[in-house]
């Protein structure tokens, strides 16, 4: 694959998952990352996080973050360490934290500090809360955005407890805006030849998120409501549906997509029932709606749906994480790659890049160990 970021340089103060996950996207598309590990303190966290674990200071969890990368170890509090980060900064395009707000600058990890050694550089920073406010030195985790930017009770049923994500969906959505401010930040400075400061931050983005039901409510005073059935707030049917064998989520989300869902789903005597033949008709009557629909779509499994919808209808089964994975679309679609590993000799199956570039995927290599690129970077024997 073309590696569209070859030759720009990262050095990266990463750990966990929300600064990873974004440097680990340039990284897919050619860039050098290096994360700066203290392995006196064992280096990036996230080597250790279980249940499954690759060795020591290694783990699944960490090959899921880090792939691609190189890892030096450097201890940026002492006088050697700084002494050899600065000269990396020298030849580095942008130099990225994902640290407690009040730390980059105790650490000189900021533009006011970098600009001397390097004018060009972009120093990105993925905190929680930000670096100049009151909630500066707070720590901060996905799970808390998303209690408190409303993400919790505008999911789930309507008389049920809040309900979280699943999955760390606001640490993913940070780190996939850190990688874009990244870019335009290295954009930029080789347009001007000057560098910067970007910040981004969980909460920003958790808020960020919120979207449209964000300005109804700023403009109109409208509060967004959780719906049964994880229904959407203003579309029907646009919600979970009981199917022979399980269920499925069903999105017409356009008058074409009901009409076509009528006709497929032997149910055109809908079309012209008052309460169904418009979309402000159906959101009225969604309770009714529902019980049409589900009676319609449980003639057959979720899969026979899929297949008799054709793509015709936007409609998906509702899936476990195994079934979703063992899906035979990903083989179509080569989202699964298998990464050489020592402690595995049959590989190491991942999720591939989300990338294409000219129709391929990024061939991507194992999470490196800790502090096995320091050598590369201090040409001492190893």
């Amino acid at each position: 694959m073309k590696r569209l970021l070859e030759g720009i340089r990262i050095l990266s103060v990463e750990q966990y998952g929300a600064g990873p996950y974004g440097t680990q996207l340039l990284a897919d598309l050619g860039a050098e990352v290096i994360k700066v590990e203290d392995g006196q303190r064992g280096g990036d966290v996230s080597r250790t996080v279980g249940p499954y674990l690759l060795g020591e200071g290694d783990s699944d969890f960490f090959q899921t973050f880090s792939k691609g990368k190189k890892s030096i170890d450097i201890d940026l509090k002492s006088q050697e360490g700084r002494a050899l980060f600065d000269d990396l900064v020298k030849s580095s395009d942008a130099v990225v934290n994902n640290l407690r707000g009040d730390q980059p600058a105790k650490l000189g990890l900021d533009y006011s500090r970098l600009h001397s050694i390097n004018p060009k550089i972009v120093c990105a920073h993925l905190s929680a809360y930000g670096r100049d406010n009151s909630r500066a030195g707070w720590p901060g985790y996905d799970y808390l955005m998303q209690a408190e930017a409303g993400f919790m009770l505008a999911t789930g049923e309507p008389e049920g407890p809040p309900v979280r994500c699943g999955l760390s969906i606001i640490d993913f959505h940070t780190g996939s805006q850190l990688a874009t401010a990244i870019l335009a930040g290295i954009l930029s400075a080789q347009r001007s030849g000057e560098g910067c400061d970007v910040d981004v931050t969980l909460f920003d983005t958790a808020l960020h998120q919120l979207s449209y039901p964000a300005t109804w409510y700023l403009n109109r005073g409208h509060a967004t409501e959780r719906l049964p059935r994880g229904a959407h707030p203003s579309i029907a049917p646009s919600q979970l549906v009981k199917t022979k064998d399980g269920w499925g989520l069903l999105m017409c989300q356009t008058p074409k997509f009901w009409d076509l869902f009528c006709e497929l789903a032997e149910g055109q005597h809908l079309k012209a029932d008052p309460r169904f033949a418009t979309n402000p008709a159906r959101h009225t009557n969604l309770a009714e709606l529902t019980e049409v629909v589900d009676a319609l779509l449980s003639k057959r499994t979720s899969q026979e749906w899929i297949e008799h919808f054709a793509g015709q209808v936007p409609f998906a089964p509702v899936l476990d994480i195994p079934r979703a994975l063992d899906n035979p679309y990903l083989d179509e679609t080569q989202m699964i790659e298998i990464v050489a590993h020592p402690s595995k000799p049959e590989g190491l199956r991942t999720l591939a890049s989300p990338f294409r570039v000219n129709g391929q995927r990024p061939v991507t290599s194992r999470a490196p160990d800790l502090g096995e690129h320091t050598a590369e970077f201090t040409k001492e024997p190893r």
